[in-house]
């Protein structure tokens, strides 16, 4: 293996960071020197795992994707516990919050991004959270074991997650969505209802539509209420935000990279600075910021190619299908989340089964679906999708998967193939000669 002679320093000990590490490392000439520099004090976990570790079915050792050995097997320089502080662009040098300076000659910044506060008073009280990291699992675990009451602002699938496993572990637990429904980015309003009716009967307490107007003092400093605009006050021994995320753009921003909502990046993930990148949760392209996994693993592909001198075509925005698992009940959607008048929806519901399936076509074309229960056939209907395939011979059969899809063509292949057998029997003599 023949070694780049660069130095690439990662800022970000993430899901992303450390993707971008063995990405790296499996190019054809990795970079001589690589440095990751993470602000929390363990090496990278799996943050999708935060959910299952607040409910108590899983521990943390369970959610590190490699540990500190790992990286000194594979000659990367890991330091753990220490924020970057400043850049300084001229010198190509990092400085740390513990003073150390760190050059470089390509800057990665994966600095992920954080819970977005709503503005409201008494946000900054003790005993409210965001649901981020290890850190935070570990104090709403310890809200937990006093039991009592949780409040969790957002009803998206990190807010619901959260709640579930406040709930497990015992306490009474409200979840407050603004919009009218529950998970409003991802499902039509027939499966947001499903799944509010199952959490529901699960015994969260569910409200919709829900403006929240402060977060109410004990006198002491801490949490003790949380207040709806509409008078209702809902008591708190803690408060959980998870109500969307603001990236971690401040360090980019303040060195004078160019910004938005984050640090704008091109095709090649490289800033405004050519010897700086961005990746993941605290970039922008194209006007687009990033939340879910599938895009920053694209990104880190380019980026990682790029950084090893290997000619790589620029990132490109593709559709992309969001499959989730909320609280036990598996979902699978893309495309439209509501119809407009030129769809045509097809759908499917079997309460017993808990099974609920809706598809959008145009022309004989999917453009999107949203799968509830049972998300089997996800991956087929977005393939279709993704294909352009003209569905309409089979739109009889496609609410019921591939398998009935499959056997509607065979059928109609057979009789096809009988109709032309029997065309040619019958055609006179003097023609078949």
């Amino acid at each position: 293996m023949t070694l780049s002679p660069t130095h690439v320093l990662i800022i970000g000990n993430g899901m992303a960071g450390q993707r971008l590490v063995e990405a790296l490392l499996a190019q054809p000439a990795p970079p001589s020197r690589i440095t990751v520099i993470g602000e929390e004090r363990v090496p990278a976990y799996n943050r999708i795992l935060l959910s299952p570790l607040l409910a108590g079915e899983l521990d943390n050792t369970a959610l590190t994707l490699r540990d500190a050995d790992w990286y000194a097997e594979q000659g990367v320089e890991l330091i753990l516990g220490d924020r970057v502080e400043h850049l300084e662009r001229q010198a190509r040098q990092v400085i740390t919050a513990s003073g150390r300076r760190i050059g470089y000659d390509h800057l990665v910044l994966a600095t992920g991004s954080r819970p977005a506060l709503p503005p409201v008073p008494g946000i900054a009280l003790a005993g409210v959270h965001g649901f981020r990291d290890l850190d935070d699992a570990a104090a709403l675990t310890d809200c937990a074991a006093r039991g009592g009451n949780a409040v969790v602002i957002g009803g998206g699938l990190l807010g619901l997650e959260a709640a579930e496993g406040l709930r497990k572990r015992g306490m009474d637990v409200s979840v407050l969505q603004r919009s009218p429904q529950l998970m409003n980015r991802q499902l039509d309003a027939t499966a947001a209802g499903l799944l509010e009716n199952e959490l529901a009967e699960r015994g969260l307490d569910v409200i919709t539509g829900a403006q929240l107007a402060a977060i109410e003092d004990d006198g002491h400093g801490r949490v003790a209420a949380v207040r709806l605009d509409d008078g209702r006050r809902l008591p708190a021994d803690c408060v959980v935000v998870a109500a969307g995320i603001t990236p971690n753009a401040e360090l980019g921003r303040d060195a004078g990279l160019d910004s938005e909502r984050a640090i704008l990046v091109d095709a090649h993930l490289t800033t405004s600075d050519p010897a700086i990148h961005a990746l993941g949760e605290c970039c922008q392209f194209d006007g687009r910021t990033y939340g879910l996994v599938e895009p920053i693993w694209r990104q880190v592909e380019v980026l990682a190619a790029h950084l090893a001198g290997e000619a790589v075509d620029g990132y490109v925005e593709q559709p992309s299908a969001t499959k989730l698992k909320v609280s036990g009940v598996s979902l699978y959607a893309f495309g439209p989340t509501e119809a407009s008048p030129e769809h045509d929806v097809l759908s499917y519901h079997d309460p017993e089964r808990g099974d609920y399936r809706r598809l959008l076509l145009r022309d004989g074309r999917l453009e999107g679906a949203v799968l509830y229960g049972d998300t089997g056939a996800g991956p087929w209907y977005f393939e279709q999708a993704q294909a352009g395939s003209d569905l309409s011979a089979c739109r009889q059969a496609l609410l019921f998967g591939p398998a009935d899809v499959q056997a509607l063509r065979d059928a109609a292949a057979e009789d096809l193939a009988r109709a032309n057998d029997s065309a040619h029997q019958e055609r006179p003599v003097e023609e078949a000669a």
